[in-house]
């Protein structure tokens, strides 16, 4: 795989590792990572696996939860990103449910960053990403 597939209880610790490192390297605070998430309910594993292979980079990281797929692409804005589930559309020869959420734009903690993603799939996708529940919340 070109990226690197991380367990679903890793997903916040793998989100302050990543703000951690924009913090420490981006100091004009731009869209230092994306986080894209995509919904491949009705493709087979192991076109999904395939997929991944082809269109990820070695930076980035991936977690899923069942058919949720989530993608951290450091270093990636939300153009760029488009442009990575532009390609997921391409290979899968359909259209993806997908959103995108960009650090520190939309959002500075993971619980924030997560919880805007659960929020805004919920109303653009009337999807509730209830695997997102544990993460969202502030404690």
């Amino acid at each position: 795989m070109a990226g690197i597939h991380f367990t679903f209880n890793d997903f916040k610790q793998l989100l302050a590792l990543n703000i951690g490192i924009s913090d420490r390297l981006d100091e004009n605070r731009a869209e230092s990572f994306t986080l894209l998430y995509c919904d491949f309910s009705g493709i087979s594993q192991e076109v999904v696996d395939s997929s991944l292979r082809e269109i990820l980079r070695t930076s980035d990281s991936i977690v899923n939860h069942e058919s949720d797929y989530f993608f951290v692409l450091p270093y990636t804005d939300k153009y760029g990103a488009e442009i990575v589930k532009k390609m997921f559309d391409e290979f899968f020869a359909k259209y993806l449910n997908s959103f995108l959420l960009s650090y520190p734009a939309d959002g500075e903690t993971p619980s924030e960053i997560l919880g805007v993603m659960q929020d805004s799939v919920s109303t653009f996708y009337k999807k509730e990403l209830h695997c997102l529940d544990r993460f969202a919340k502030v404690i």
